[in-house]
């Protein structure tokens, strides 16, 4: 996953992570008068936008999203939380370009131009993923910080960020990704090959670096579904047994409980490790990361 660093190199990818920051954010703010959770988060319909932005713009996605909540914090919820929501955005951005067809036979094997019921199906498992590694991230961390039981953020992140862009999601995928490609704003238009991590084999390359690099990819995404689903599935079961706390009437109680801090933070070390160890696959994105280089480097 290098090309999240490497991104900084090209302007193209800056403005682009600037753009869906501030668009995320704009579409945010205006339901901070609808709050579910008072200062912390509320309704939100935003969440439709990033798992197609992801497909569309790969890691000035997982940017964007993180900056435009952070950003929509300033207007009402900004607290010790709004870094715990980066970082849990940031993964919500980040997972979907990341795994799209990593998912071996539940994989489409196609660009996602969703056109097909198998692209259709990866998109809605890999919104299941992203969607649980937020509200993983988010229940854990304020939990940690004694804010909230893992319950209520976890239930509510994780219907706002799973239900919306399933049901929606790949529709607004399907009426862009035609356009943005033929536009060379996929991130792997913009992006050069050389600045995106994993995908293409070297055809120089020995059989066992390809192997190598094949075994990491595999355990990148192992660590990133178990981490994911592992980790809201496991704070929700403990969540529940220190107390019977689900969702919206856990908002009397605070978090702090050891059991579930304990027994999640295994999920969200093997949610750093994926970010180490996963491989995208850019030449399942529009002309699959075959740029050449420009002179004088990124535009």
């Amino acid at each position: 996953m290098k090309e999240l660093l490497t991104m900084w190199k090209s302007t193209q990818m800056i403005v682009l992570t600037v753009l869906i920051a501030a668009v995320y954010a704009a579409v945010i703010v205006p339901f901070k008068a609808i709050p579910l959770v008072p200062g912390f988060t509320e309704i939100r319909v935003a969440p439709i936008l990033i798992p197609a932005a992801s497909l569309l713009f790969g890691p000035a996605a997982a940017w964007g999203a993180a900056v435009g909540n952070l950003i929509a914090d300033l207007f009402g919820t900004f607290g010790p939380g709004s870094l715990v929501g980066f970082v849990g955005n940031f993964f919500f951005g980040a997972v979907p370009y990341v795994l799209w067809g990593r998912l071996g036979p539940l994989s489409s094997g196609e660009e996602p131009s969703m056109t097909s019921p198998r692209q259709i199906l990866e998109f809605c498992l890999l919104v299941g993923v992203a969607g649980l590694a937020n509200a993983a991230i988010l229940g854990w961390g304020l939990e940690l910080l004694r804010f909230f039981p893992f319950t209520v953020l976890g239930t509510i992140v994780a219907i706002n960020n799973v239900l919306v862009p399933v049901l929606l999601g790949w529709l607004l995928l399907r009426l862009l990704y035609g356009r943005v490609s033929r536009m060379g704003l996929l991130w792997t238009d913009v992006m050069r090959p050389e600045e995106i991590g994993g995908g293409r084999s070297d055809g120089a390359a020995s059989t066992g670096a390809r192997i190598g690099t094949h075994i990491l990819a595999l355990s990148g995404t192992a660590a990133m579904v178990v981490g994911a689903l592992g980790g809201w599935f496991t704070g929700m079961a403990l969540s529940l047994g220190a107390g019977g706390r689900l969702g919206l009437p856990g908002f009397g109680q605070t978090g702090g409980d050891t059991s579930v801090i304990a027994g999640v933070a295994p999920f969200m070390l093997l949610l750093l490790l994926a970010l180490l160890l996963c491989r995208s696959r850019p030449e399942l994105f529009g002309s699959g990361g075959s740029r050449a280089a420009p002179k004088g480097g990124s535009p």
